[in-house]
């Protein structure tokens, strides 16, 4: 267990997550994906959660494992055309992780949902969270656009607002 880690964790709760995502950027989030997914057939889903609890923690878990466990909780793997995404922050780490369903993962090698979560965890250090997950909904729908065109019969299948874990 890195003490280090684990103190920041401590510290990174409720209020840090409101400073960084107070309602209005939630609701500009919100309204990003809802305008994004008029133009894609893709359903996206943002997850931000402070910081991991303490036996997390010492389990070491990582970003990537828990943005699994959203994934499957937050039931985005649950599209009929497997055609979700979920972005995840682990807000203390500062940690993006992209987790896309079989429908998608196979159309993005992993070198370019990297590059995305870089360019989030980029503004994140700047402290611009709201532009930073902003301009990842945006490059996601860029992609979704090319390789799940908006079918008129398609259904908004997700909820569009974030979710705070």
């Amino acid at each position: 267990m890195n003490i280090q880690r684990t103190i920041k964790h401590l510290m990174t709760g409720h209020l840090a997550l409101r400073a960084a995502f107070p309602a209005h950027a939630m609701h500009a989030i919100e309204r990003a994906i809802r305008e994004t997914e008029a133009e894609h057939g893709g359903q996206v889903r943002f997850a931000v959660e402070p910081s991991l609890s303490f036996i997390a923690l010492c389990r070491n878990q990582g970003a990537r494992a828990r943005a699994i466990d959203a994934f499957s909780t937050l039931r985005v793997w649950d599209t009929e055309c497997n055609n979700g995404v979920l972005i995840y922050l682990l807000l203390a780490d500062r940690n993006v992780e992209i987790i896309a369903d079989r429908g998608v993962c196979s159309t993005l090698d992993k070198t370019g949902w990297e590059k995305i979560c870089l360019e989030m965890e980029s503004a994140f250090r700047l402290g611009q969270f709201e532009t930073g997950v902003i301009k990842g909904v945006h490059a996601i729908a860029d992609h979704m656009r090319q390789h799940f065109p908006k079918n008129h019969i398609a259904v908004n299948e997700l909820p569009d607002e974030p979710i705070v874990l």
